[in-house]
């Protein structure tokens, strides 16, 4: 019989710790039914609400058992290394069944993506999209409908719509498509690349730190997203009063097939080619703008380095072929200068023998007095001296005269400024010197005549509408087009409605102070980027007052916007001035979608309709990067910044962020 040594009252053994008490056990055989009899006592109000008091009495057998002791005290606690492993086993066992579980969920999705069904069926395709109808001056097959605009509902409710056709696949087109609301209009990009290629990245991708494929996009995977169509070809000329676009493309046999696609709205992005600068020899470089330029200048370079390894090569001709000029002194030539003696110098000697390493030699040739002379000073000279702690040579204010076959003829001015002829041996050269126009846009140009006089690019006005072609029916965007300021031309059309209020002739009447600021603002929203140069209206008011009679007659303030006009400069042939443009057409032509069901319950055909429902185009520039080998320069808007590896970390993060 176990009991309570103090014989306390079961309340107080309930509440308190107690002490230890021993417990006997019994084998099976030898258990026999136990009884508990309670002896209650007297009990206490403080206690009223609990059992009463009693004696608790265990009558048990006498048997002869094992016993031990049994204590209320905490079971003990593991150690600090028992603990450590315990959750190491418990976090990796449920990392595994994660990825076990992530790995089964790939392997069954894979396997759900496998048809055992032909996918194939009836489709309708309209008798006109087999066997268009001819027409037009040339008398060409007419493509008013397409093989493709009857695959699906969603696309058969936009063969109604209106028609916009996008030339090209580059920065501008890219970001209209992807700006642009799925089924406002019945899209065709037309293009003689069916892929995107990111541009900024192309001088690695020619050394082999990017690979080719990791540069380009399919154009048709941005276009289904509009549920808009692709057309592989090239463009070769528009008729403007018909509105025909007209395409080539060479069939199965290799004959050139010419058609007319219709347009509503016409957007030209077919980028720019490489300015030659009339300079001979040309065919014995290589350029940089393109896929098939990037993979054959990396052939060419490991063509030289295994020529260079041959037994039968000399010393003069292996010093020759590892001579690697580049001509241009811009953003591509210098990344590319960079890039190349960073494979040169660090991948060459794991592959190559020692000795091409001393006999390789880096030339940039740059027609001005400094390499990235469109940055800030001080960063031309950090890239200079970067260049020069690397070995690559630095040919400033030098001009190509001839490229041949295995020399460049160059002309470099001493120190007397006298032009002295030089020569260069060399292996490779890459050109690249700014930009010029297509065949393509020259002909647009000539057809247009005077409304057309760059030689460069293609005129656009402020909402980016191609110069001389019927209002809102043509723009053009990116490298192959400049936005013209003429702000002085347009004297008359900001003076006019002021004319009209005080019943005056425009070139005759004095513009007072108050007059001149609304003058101004009619100037900025016109003219976006003349804003910088109205920021001091009194001072410009109190420059060309000459009579000092407090008012600006008609020839003072025409003086006064010629000089804003000659203060504006054209805008960068860069990839984020096409991007932000292509943004700004997709935001405009939604809205004119917007508009138009309004418009055409009023029976509004007529008017300046982009000037009606959008802003003008409104560059903001957003900084200039360049990398200078295991270091970039930044330039953005005056604040300049230079640096190491964290300056490429950072010039790859923005570029790998855009991509």
């Amino acid at each position: 019989m176990i009991r309570n040594g103090s014989r306390r009252a079961v309340s107080q053994f309930c509440c308190r710790p107690q002490p230890a008490w021993r417990l006997q056990t019994f084998s099976p055989i030898q258990s026999q039914r136990a009884s508990i009899s309670f002896r209650s006592t007297n009990t206490t109000p403080l206690a009223s609400s609990l059992p009463p008091r009693a004696f608790v009495s265990l009558q048990l057998p006498p048997l002869a058992a094992h016993s031990r002791t049994v204590s209320t005290r905490a079971l003990p606690t593991r150690g600090p290394v028992f603990r450590f492993f315990y959750r190491t086993f418990a976090y990796v066992g449920f990392f595994i069944l994660v990825s076990g579980g992530l790995v089964v969920a790939f392997f069954a999705y894979d396997a759900s993506t496998y048809r055992e069904d032909l996918s194939y069926r009836d489709i309708p395709v309209s008798a006109s999209a087999l066997e268009p109808r001819r027409g037009g001056p040339k008398n060409l097959p007419i493509a008013e409908v397409l093989v493709d605009d009857d695959d699906c509902k969603e696309m058969q409710s936009q063969k109604d719509k209106p028609k916009l056709v996008i030339l090209g696949s580059g920065w501008g087109s890219v970001a209209l498509l992807k700006t642009l609301n799925p089924d406002d209009y019945h899209i065709t990009v037309v293009s003689p690349v069916n892929y995107f290629l990111f541009t900024p990245m192309l001088p690695s991708a020619t050394v082999g730190t990017l690979e080719l494929r990791s540069l380009v996009e399919p154009v048709r995977r941005i276009v289904q997203r509009v549920k808009g169509h692709f057309i592989k070809a090239e463009a070769v000329g528009v008729e403007f009063s018909e509105r025909l676009l007209e395409v080539q493309q060479a069939d199965a046999s290799g004959v050139m097939q010419h058609f007319y696609l219709p347009y509503d709205k016409l957007v030209i992005g077919v980028g720019s080619t490489t300015n030659p600068h009339g300079v001979k020899g040309l065919e014995n470089c290589h350029f940089l703008k393109s896929i098939d330029d990037a993979r054959n200048i990396r052939n060419r370079i490991l063509q030289n380095l295994e020529r260079a390894c041959l037994p039968t090569t000399n010393d003069q001709e292996r010093r020759r072929l590892l001579s690697f000029v580049v001509s241009g002194g811009g953003p591509t030539g210098v990344e590319f200068a960079a890039e190349l003696f960073d494979m040169l110098n660090e991948d060459l000697l794991r592959s190559f023998p020692k000795i091409l390493r001393n006999e390789i030699s880096v030339h940039v040739i740059q027609s001005r007095g400094h390499i990235l002379n469109t940055y800030d000073e001080a960063l031309s000279k950090y890239a200079e001296a970067r260049f020069a702690h690397d070995q690559v040579e630095v040919l400033t204010n030098s001009r190509v005269k001839e490229v041949r076959p295995d020399k460049i003829l160059f002309t470099q001015k001493d120190e007397n400024g006298e032009s002295v002829t030089k020569e260069l041996p060399m292996g490779f050269c890459l050109w690249s010197t700014g930009v010029a126009q297509t065949d393509f846009c020259k002909s647009l140009a000539n057809g247009l005549g005077s409304t057309q006089t760059n030689k460069h690019a293609l005129e656009t006005d402020t909402h980016l509408r191609l110069n001389g072609t019927p209002l809102g029916s043509v723009y053009a965007i990116g490298d192959c087009a400049t936005v013209q300021n003429n702000i002085a031309d347009h004297l008359v059309h900001f003076l006019r409605g002021l004319a009209y209020e005080q019943g005056r002739d425009p070139e005759s009447m004095k513009v007072t102070f108050a007059e001149w600021r609304g003058v101004a603002q009619k100037v900025k929203k016109r003219f976006p980027q003349a804003s910088d140069h109205l920021r001091r209206l009194d001072r410009l008011f109190q420059e060309y007052d000459k009579d000092q009679s407090g008012t600006l007659d008609f020839g003072e303030l025409h003086e006064l916007l010629i000089q804003i006009d000659n203060k504006l400069t054209s805008l960068p042939a860069t990839a984020q001035r096409a991007h932000q443009q292509g943004q700004y057409l997709g935001k405009k032509f939604n809205k004119m979608a917007a508009a138009a069901p309004g418009l055409q319950a009023n029976e509004v055909d007529y008017g300046d309709l982009d000037e009606a429902v959008y802003k003008a185009f409104d560059y903001h520039h957003l900084g200039s990067l360049a990398y200078i080998g295991n270091s970039a320069v930044f330039d953005y808007n005056g604040l300049s910044f230079s640096g190491g590896l964290l300056a490429v970390y950072l010039w790859r993060s923005v570029y790998f962020a855009q991509s």
